[in-house]
């Protein structure tokens, strides 16, 4: 498995997002363990989640607690940074609502400790920026967060370069990653990815591959990434990782899954390069 970094923390170049797991349309339990495991056994050391990837209002941090539960049931799960994030809830009626509130990220955060069964979490991402709430202040409760030792690494996501700038000034320099929606279909997060290259900042695409209703349209949408799918016989889904990994050494892909065969796909992408002409032609979609 190729490897990028996080901080001070050397990860798979591809990671495995695990929210299709836990809300709407979810598998059983037993193919979600699958899944983890064989993205285990295939070198992933890198998994997201979120206290809010859950689907009903009872089970807050459902996702966590699968996580916890595959890497316990696992000889490499010790080996595994998780990536968690606080600051956005889902009331159980399908809706996302936010709360940045320093309040609410600690407690979120001892919260996920828990569940995680941790000490300290690896990586703990401000999941969305809350506009009742001053930036600063959301930014300035996961700094305290890291002070105090409850997480080892501070990452925000869903921020623009305004605030890419303003969290690393306030973390002191210790921002480690950018978790930002970005795919063929949603291409307004390149401003970050560069300057999360500029500065050795961590980019975490998510929804890479479009989300989980549109990664199956991704050949026949675009037809550039048809093309080089055909060409090189693997899957359009493939071309679309391996020409975000080209685009920059900070950039780590963490496509959802929920089945052995769909991580088992993407993780293949860290093996296909693709010439200059092609990821011209794939950057021009």
């Amino acid at each position: 498995m190729h490897t990028r970094r996080i901080g001070d923390v050397e990860v798979s170049a591809i990671g495995l997002g695990a929210m299709p797991m836990s809300i709407e349309g979810r598998p059983d339990e037993a193919r979600s363990l699958a899944t983890i495991h064989t993205a285990l056994d295939a070198g992933v050391t890198l998994i997201d989640t979120a206290d809010a990837y859950h689907r009903d209002a009872d089970e807050v941090g459902h996702n966590e607690t699968l996580i916890a539960k595959a890497l316990a049931s696992h000889d490499l799960g010790k080996d595994v940074l998780v990536a968690t994030k606080g600051g956005h809830l889902r009331p159980g009626d399908g809706s996302w609502t936010l709360d940045g509130s320093p309040r609410h990220l600690k407690e979120a955060c001892e919260a996920s400790l828990r569940r995680l069964g941790v000490e300290a979490i690896g990586l703990y991402q401000f999941h969305r920026p809350d506009p009742r709430v001053p930036y600063a202040e959301s930014v300035g409760a996961v700094r305290e967060l890291l002070d105090e030792g409850k997480i080892r690494m501070a990452g925000i996501s869903n921020a623009n370069p305004d605030q890419i700038k303003q969290a690393n000034d306030i973390l002191g320099g210790r921002l480690v990653s950018v978790q930002n929606q970005f795919s063929p279909a949603f291409r307004t997060s390149e401003p970050e990815l560069r300057l999360c290259d500029e500065l050795g900042i961590a980019f975490l695409p998510w929804s890479p591959l479009g989300g989980i209703s549109r990664a199956r349209e991704l050949g026949s949408a675009y037809a550039p990434f048809a093309r080089a799918a055909e060409a090189y016989g693997v899957s359009p889904q493939r071309v679309c990782l391996a020409w975000m990994l080209a685009k920059s050494p900070a950039v780590v892909p963490i496509p959802g899954s929920s089945r052995p065969e769909t991580i088992l796909d993407s993780l293949a992408a860290t093996d296909l390069v693709l010439g200059p002409g092609e990821l011209a032609e794939l950057d021009a979609v």
